[in-house]
């Protein structure tokens, strides 16, 4: 596993504005629950994590399970140099994570689905619900120009979770997101992920802080 910085790609760029809103700082420690494995599938608030052997590497409100055969890189705002989200990537594909603030009670990714979709509307694309191992789901498809000229349609499948106070959201590319039915180690790896919300106020929607890891020295990587 090597952890690379990676400036921010319009390949895997944040879908549609979150909702607004404030929200209590008190905490819950309630599990999340994946209707297809029982209360102990993930992913976990970080309050809950079972004692199941993983090693989860700390990166703020995300703890990521690495895997061998995929790349653990983090995507950064050039201007601000803040990490914006953490993706697993491979030669055939790549799985983006960012978590968000939700209030206590609420289904803030069926408010937020709607936005993805106009949002994917807005840019001559499609966004089709489907129901998948954790949940309702989108598969969005979208012309995109890369940086020479070539012109293509990217597919992303968007999943999102809701867990006590936070939404995490998971967005699938390349062949994991073409080939749903074969995307279950990608999956897997969405279901080790670990959240921690903290006890502070945030606005309902906000994106929770990401940190690298103490001590690592990211590489720069191209985005071409």
């Amino acid at each position: 596993m090597r952890l690379r910085r990676k400036a921010a790609d319009p390949t895997v760029e944040d879908a549609g504005d979150e909702a607004t809103g404030t929200e209590a700082p008190e905490a819950t420690g309630n599990p999340v629950t994946d209707p297809t494995t029982g209360p102990t599938a993930g992913p976990f608030d970080a309050d809950d994590i079972p004692d199941d052997g993983v090693a989860r590497l700390d990166l703020g409100s995300l703890l990521v399970a690495p895997a061998d055969d995929r790349e653990l890189r983090v995507q950064v705002d050039e201007q601000s140099g803040e990490v914006r989200a953490v993706l697993l990537a491979d030669d055939a594909g790549a799985l983006e994570l960012r978590a968000f603030a939700a209030p206590r009670n609420g289904d803030l990714w069926s408010e937020i689905r709607p936005q993805i979709a106009a949002d994917a509307a807005r840019r001559g694309g499609t966004a089709t619900e489907r129901e998948g191992r954790f949940g309702t789901e989108l598969v969005c498809e979208v012309q995109l120009t890369r940086a020479d000229g070539v012109t293509g349609t990217q597919t992303s499948r968007v999943i999102g979770i809701n867990g006590p106070r936070w939404l995490l959201r998971a967005t699938l590319l390349g062949d994991p997101a073409r080939d749903p039915e074969a995307a279950e180690a990608w999956e897997s790896a969405i279901a080790q992920v670990a959240v921690r919300r903290g006890a502070h106020a945030m606005p309902v929607g906000e994106q929770l802080p990401l940190s690298l890891p103490e001590g690592a020295t990211p590489r720069a990587v191209s985005t071409s």
